[in-house]
Order: C-alpha cells, then structure tokens, then sequence
C-alpha cells in the first residue's frame, strides 16, 4: 500500500450533530473524556491528516468552532439523522474525498485512519465502509465526492440510511479485528465513564 505521504489529500468530517438521545439530550461530541471534550480526542487524531477539518454540529457552535476548519448543520430541523450531517460535509468539502468519522469513537488511532484512507485509494470512486464482528460501520467511511448528486437525490427520495445507500453504490469494505477497541462506540454514560483505553 501507498504510505500516507503519498495519498491524495482527503477532507475529514466529524459527526457531532445528534440529539445524544442514549445521553439524555447532551451534546454528545462536547462530553467528557479522559479530561477533555470526546470532540478533542477525535480533533488531535485527525488534524494532522487534512487541512480541511469540517464538524457537523447543530448546537454551541462556538464551542466546535475551535476544532474545526469548517462547520456545518442540517438543513433540516428535528435532528434527521447523521445521512443529512454527511450531505452537509460533502457539500462542503473541499476534496475529492470525504473520510467520516463519529464524536463517540475516540479510541480510533491514525493506523486505522491511514488504512481507511489508503483502501478507498484503492477503489477510488466507491465508497469505503469499515467492518468488524460480523457488520458494517456506515458512520466509519470514505465517500468520493463524485457521489454528491447520488447522496443528494436519494435523500430527496427519502433515504435516511447512509450505510444502504453506500451499498447501492458499490461500497467495499476494510476490515476489522473483531472487538476492536480502537472501535468501542461511547454512546451512553455508562460506556463513556467505563472505557478507559485510548489509542494514539
């Protein structure tokens, strides 16, 4: 495979705009973690990799904005789901590729996210997803941007499942260990105040 140095540049979105309703309504991507945001874990691991850093946040933007180089919110009221916070970075990416990452995984490492992105390098015009213990991680991905319209016409058409429409799209996969723990997804209190492992 390439070495990073050598792939193509990619803009990075973090996804930090849900209702946190497994949180009781918090703001998910600004929780505690190991003496800093969930956002800030996430921000170290990616800022490296990209100058162009987009979060999808729709609350205390002023909070997200000193970790991003963008930011973007649904067009839609209500929370729709993270479908319309992926819309929203691929329409503002500056790129030819969007590598996506979700606020709760802070235990993801840069191993994982340079085979991320060097996989899709790989298939350069489909979509990435990443596998582990039997499923799919949808909100773990690369998306080339020339899916843009694609994403744009299925949403039209009511789709608010990204991991199906990547599927329609003839997403590949890389695969994971099973029980990964750089994959371990901190979406409620108890799992956020029991993980205690962090990959650098």
């Amino acid at each position: 495979m390439t070495s990073n140095s050598q792939l193509p540049p990619c803009s990075i979105l973090l996804l930090a705009g849900g209702r946190g309703q497994r949180m009781g309504g918090q703001d998910k991507g600004l929780l505690d973690w190991q003496g800093a945001p969930l956002i800030a874990h996430l921000h170290r691991k990616a800022r490296p990799l990209t100058d162009d850093l987009i979060i999808s946040c729709n609350r205390n933007l002023e909070k997200y904005a000193p970790y991003a180089d963008q930011l973007v919110h649904d067009d839609e009221g209500g929370f729709p789901g993270p479908l319309a916070g992926i819309r929203a970075g691929l329409k503002a990416a500056r790129h030819t590729h969007l590598l996506v990452l979700p606020c709760d995984v802070p235990g993801i490492d840069a191993t994982l996210i340079g085979s991320m992105r060097e996989t899709a390098n790989l298939h350069p015009d489909k979509p990435l997803m990443v596998r582990h213990d039997g499923h799919w991680e949808p909100l773990l991905c690369v998306i080339p941007l020339v899916h843009r319209a694609a994403f744009e016409k299925a949403w039209i058409e009511g789709e608010r499942s990204p991991g199906r429409l990547m599927h329609t799209l003839g997403a590949t996969a890389l695969q994971c260990p099973d029980k990964d723990p750089r994959l371990a997804n901190l979406n409620t209190p108890e799992l956020l105040s029991g993980h205690k492992t962090v990959s650098d």
